[in-house]
């Protein structure tokens, strides 16, 4: 899968839920590399935050990770107040 198909999706993942973590990104769409996915996204001038959460690893231990954010200017919502993907 190339690195545009890779940073496509994780836009339209954003302009769909407002944020992703790199736990969704492997999960969801097999991603490894979202930080440079991001990257490259606000090199096209999209608006992505960081913030570091934290959560439970399956040998129950904490552990932060990065949680990307878009901008809402670059979400839209329809009449039925549902997140929009935009043309």
């Amino acid at each position: 899968m190339s690195s545009r198909n890779n940073t496509s999706r994780i836009l339209r993942h954003l302009q769909a839920f407002g944020s992703i973590t790199s736990l969704e990104a492997i999960y969801e769409y097999g991603n490894t590399r979202l930080a440079a996915s991001v990257f490259d996204l606000r090199k096209k001038g999209y608006d992505i935050t960081t913030t570091e959460i934290e959560v439970t690893n399956r040998f129950g231990e904490k552990r932060r990770i990065g949680k990307y954010t878009l901008n809402p200017k670059h979400m839209t919502v329809d009449a039925n107040g549902q997140t929009r993907i935009p043309d």
